[in-house]
């Protein structure tokens, strides 16, 4: 499907949890004017948002009001101390980082075994103008399907990925959902906690939401014009 350049901006917001939901939909809520905007819970993990976001397209599309852009967002951990706690990160590539396979030489992208892809890049001009509209930071955002739970897994997955700011768990399978319908796609983090060693106490999962929702206030001029921007 190819988005109708006349309609207007219409656009799918894609978390994870209600709790970052509700955290978007709050900063959207009673605004003037601005493109329409639907934000879902479509479950945790890439499988789940993969399906969640496919689903939430299709149906849009077969309802006559499809969808113009697609918008991964949430908490997640950030790579210290590049993304602090409580910082925000617009991702300029979303790249899963454990589809693949490990090898006597190490882990090999299931690029390496000649299929699939493992990144997707946001339209840089988009890109550009919410990370100014909120003071993010821009980088890559990491998709993964276990959380990071040791310096170690976070040393190897930053020397993989030098340009990681910070990990989550969707961002990938939104990607591959609004590639499949031919959208541009977005994703935008809030960092909760260091990517390393499990530290519950050291999690800061409030301030997080409310620097997502901070953000989204800040995003709706931006997102009236994304029709206009490069793909």
């Amino acid at each position: 499907m190819t988005p109708h350049a006349a309609s207007a901006p219409r656009v799918l917001v894609a978390t994870a949890v209600p709790a970052e939901r509700d955290a978007v939909a709050g900063a959207l809520t009673g605004a003037a004017t601005g493109p329409s905007v639907d934000v879902l819970a479509v479950g945790v993990g890439p499988a789940a948002a993969a399906a969640g976001t496919a689903t939430a397209l299709a149906r849009g599309a077969a309802e006559g009001r499809p969808y113009t852009l697609v918008v991964s967002a949430g908490i997640g951990g950030g790579f210290q101390p590049d993304a602090p706690v409580g910082s925000l990160v617009v991702a300029d590539e979303i790249t899963v980082a454990d589809l693949g396979a490990e090898t006597p030489e190490g882990f090999t992208p299931v690029t390496g075994l000649g299929f699939g892809a493992v990144t997707h890049r946001p339209p840089p001009s988009l890109v550009r103008e919410l990370a100014d509209a909120c003071g993010a930071a821009t980088g890559a955002v990491l998709t993964v399907s276990t959380v990071t739970g040791s310096a170690g897994r976070a040393a190897a997955l930053r020397l993989r990925h030098p340009r990681a700011l910070a990990e989550a768990m969707e961002g990938f399978g939104v990607a591959e959902a609004a590639v499949l319908h031919g959208l541009p796609v977005l994703e935008v983090r809030a960092v909760s906690n260091p990517v390393g060693p499990r530290d519950r106490a050291a999690w800061r999962i409030g301030d997080a939401l409310s620097a997502l929702s901070d953000a989204f206030g800040k995003f709706t001029p931006v997102l009236r014009s994304c029709t206009t921007h490069d793909r």
